[in-house]
C-alpha cells in the first residue's frame, strides 16, 4: 500500500464502540498515520452520531495529532477516496435485537444475537445493506479495504467475498483476542509466554495453546475452564462446561459453544431474563443510555471505562491492528475471517473461516489447522451450511431456503412452532427485509401476528 496520511470511514459511525476505535487510532498514530476519520450513520441515528463524534473529536484535541472527524448521514460523500473502512452498523438498532431475542423466547428457544434464529435474521437484515456499502465502495474508492465488524462477522464476511466478489474485506472478532489476553493468567504467565492457534466459524471456532518451549497447554485449559472459565466472553452465561466432554477434547471451546454443549442449561437461564425483561438486548440498551449521557460531558475527552460492559471489549485491538499491519506490511499473526484456501480441510476451499492469519498489505493468509476430530468436523459443517443457507435467503429473500436454514441450525428446535415462530419474526422485521415483502403480506393476510407485548410495541414504532 502506498504511504500517505489516511482516509478512514467508520459506518456505524453513531455507535457507543467509536470511542475504543478513536483510542486505538490514537495509540497507534506514529506507525498509523491518519488524516481524516468520517463516521457515517442514518437519519435514525443522527443524535447518537453528533453526541459520539464530538467525543471523538475531544479524545483527537486532547492528543499530540491534528485529525478531524468528520460526520455524515451522506455514505457516498464519505467513501470517496477512502483508504479503508470500517462497519459496526446494527440495521434496526437495538430494538431489532431486542425482537430477535424475545421472540424466539418466547416460543420456548435460544434467543441470541448471532446464534440461532435470532443470528439468522441479524444476517437477513444486514447482508442486503453490506452488499450495497460494497457496490458504493467500488465506485467511490475501489482500492479501500473494508474491515468487518458487524455481526454475523463471519456470514457478513462471506457475502462480502463470495457473493460480491469483493477480495479486499476482512472480518474481525474480539472473542480471540480475549482469549489470548485472559488465558494467560490461568497458566501463571503472561501473553508473551504462549502461542495459540485458532480455527473454525465466528463465534464457533476451537483453538489450541503452547507455551514457549513447544509444550502444548490445551489440557491444562480445558481442565481449568471446567471449574473456571476466566475467558468466558461478557455477553454469555457463564454455565460450566460439562468436565468429561472438554477431557475428552482436544481443541478448546468457545464461549458461544455453550448454547449448543449446554442448550438446557443456557436456555433455562434466558427464559428467567425473559421473564424479568432483563435480557441481554435489554441489558445493553440500559448501558447504552448511561454511555451516551456520559458521551455528552464536554470535559470527557477518553474512553470511559462503563463501555467495558457494552461487550465487544478489545474492539480496536482488533480493527486497528488489522489496518496498521494491512498499512505496514507487518505480516503479523492474527486472527481474522478470511477465505479458507483449504486451511480447515473438512470445510469447502473457499469459504470463510475464523482462521489464525498473517497479516500483510496482501491482506490475510490462513495459516493451516487440517483434520478436525469427528464432533467438532460434524458441527462446523453442519455450521456452514446452514450459514450458506442463510446467505443464500437474505439475498435471494426466498422463503423455502430461509426454511432450509431453520431445520438445519441446532439451536431451533424442529416443528410446526418453529416455522410459526420464523413467520412471525418475518412480521416484526418487515421494515428491514424489503427482500420478503411479498411474503409478509401473505403471511399478514394470513393472520400472523406479534405475541410479545414488548415486541409489540417495538413493531408499533416502526410504523
Amino acid at each position: 500500500m502506498e504511504k500517505h496520511n489516511l482516509k478512514i470511514v467508520t459506518i456505524g459511525g453513531g455507535s457507543s464502540y467509536t470511542p475504543e476505535l478513536m483510542q486505538g487510532f490514537i495509540k497507534r498514530y506514529e506507525t498509523l498515520p491518519v488524516r481524516e476519520i468520517w463516521l457515517v450513520d442514518i437519519p435514525e441515528g443522527e443524535e447518537k452520531l453528533k453526541i459520539v463524534g464530538a467525543l471523538a473529536q475531544r479524545m483527537w484535541d486532547a492528543s499530540p495529532y491534528d485529525v478531524k472527524v468528520h460526520l455524515t448521514l451522506d455514505r457516498r460523500e464519505a467513501l470517496k477516496d477512502a483508504d479503508f473502512v470500517t462497519t459496526q452498523f446494527r440495521v434496526g438498532l437495538l430494538n431489532a435485537r431486542i425482537k430477535d431475542e424475545r421472540i424466539p423466547l418466547s416460543y420456548g428457544q435460544i434467543g441470541q444475537e448471532t446464534n440461532g434464529a435470532g443470528g439468522i435474521f441479524k444476517a437477513l437484515r444486514t447482508i442486503p445493506v453490506i452488499l450495497d456499502i460494497v457496490k458504493d465502495m467500488r465506485e467511490l474508492c475501489p482500492d479501500a479495504w473494508l474491515i468487518n465488524f458487524t455481526n454475523p462477522s463471519g456470514m457478513i464476511t462471506e457475502a462480502v467475498i463470495r457473493r460480491a466478489g469483493f477480495e479486499k474485506c476482512i472480518g474481525l472478532c474480539n472473542g480471540p483476542i480475549t482469549v489470548m489476553k485472559e488465558e494467560p493468567e490461568m497458566l501463571g504467565g503472561k501473553q508473551e509466554d504462549y502461542t495459540w492457534r485458532f480455527a473454525g466459524l465466528n463465534h464457533f471456532h476451537y483453538h489450541r495453546i503452547w507455551d514457549k518451549n513447544g509444550r502444548e497447554l490445551t489440557q491444562d485449559i480445558l481442565a481449568g475452564i471446567s471449574k473456571d472459565d476466566r475467558t468466558n466472553m461478557a455477553n454469555v452465561h457463564d454455565e460450566n462446561y460439562i468436565a468429561e466432554q472438554l477431557k475428552a477434547m482436544n481443541c478448546i471451546p468457545f464461549s458461544y459453544h455453550r448454547y449448543y454443549y449446554l442448550y438446557e442449561e443456557m436456555l433455562a437461564h434466558q427464559l428467567e431474563e425473559y421473564r424479568n425483561h432483563t435480557t441481554r438486548a435489554e441489558s445493553v440498551r440500559k448501558v447504552e443510555e448511561e454511555l451516551f449521557e456520559l458521551y455528552k460531558d464536554p470535559s470527557l475527552h477518553e474512553m470511559p471505562e462503563l463501555l467495558k460492559k457494552r461487550g465487544g471489549a478489545y474492539y480496536s485491538d482488533a480493527a486497528c491492528e488489522t489496518i496498521h499491519n494491512i498499512y505496514n506490511n507487518t505480516g503479523n499473526l492474527m486472527v481474522v475471517n478470511t477465505r479458507n484456501k483449504g486451511a480447515v480441510s473438512c470445510l469447502p476451499y473457499d469459504s470463510i473461516v475464523e482462521i489464525s492469519s498473517l497479516i500483510s498489505a496482501g491482506g490475510a493468509s490462513s495459516l493451516v489447522w487440517g483434520d478436525f476430530e469427528p464432533s467438532e468436523r460434524g458441527w462446523l459443517q453442519i455450521m456452514k451450511a446452514m450459514e450458506e443457507c442463510v446467505i443464500e435467503a437474505a439475498v435471494t429473500g426466498n422463503y423455502g431456503t430461509l426454511m432450509k436454514a431453520f431445520q438445519i441450525n441446532p439451536l431451533i428446535r424442529h416443528g410446526h412452532s418453529a416455522m410459526a415462530m420464523m413467520d412471525e419474526m418475518l412480521v416484526a422485521n418487515e421494515k428491514y427485509l424489503p427482500q420478503f415483502k411479498e411474503k409478509i403480506a401473505e403471511l399478514k393476510e394470513k393472520g400472523v401476528v406479534i405475541h410479545d407485548e414488548k415486541v409489540r410495541q417495538l413493531c408499533e414504532q416502526c410504523l
